[in-house]
């Protein structure tokens, strides 16, 4: 038994390559663009502020000093983790979202 393939023709692969490429670049500019960009994070009604690149490096801590409170320590590290917590995700979920716009959608593994 033959299986017989459908000549779609040599014009529509050289389409999907090309536009595979552009792709490829569209990709490679948003993703040098995204890691130059900076994201915030805040906590405790914006008394520690953290601002990170698209690498995911902390840029520049603030902390209100009316919070620091010698005694309670703990409140302080769990204000600044969720101020980078906070900021991190604000990188990772831009990043996904301006690549799905690129994308469509697709499922790239590797890409983040």
């Amino acid at each position: 038994m033959k299986v017989r393939i459908p000549n779609s023709g040599g014009g529509n692969m050289n389409a999907m390559l090309k536009q595979a490429q552009k792709m490829q670049e569209d990709m490679a500019n948003l993703q040098a663009d995204l890691e130059q960009r900076e994201y915030t994070g805040t906590s405790g009604g914006g008394a520690v502020t953290v601002k990170v690149d698209g690498k995911h490096k902390i840029l520049s801590l603030t902390i209100d000093p009316e919070i620091i409170d010698p005694e309670d320590k703990e409140m302080l590290e769990d204000l600044i983790t969720v101020a980078v917590n906070a900021a991190v995700e604000e990188a990772i979920t831009t990043a996904e979202t301006e690549m799905g716009a690129i994308t469509g959608g697709l499922n790239l593994p590797g890409m983040f």
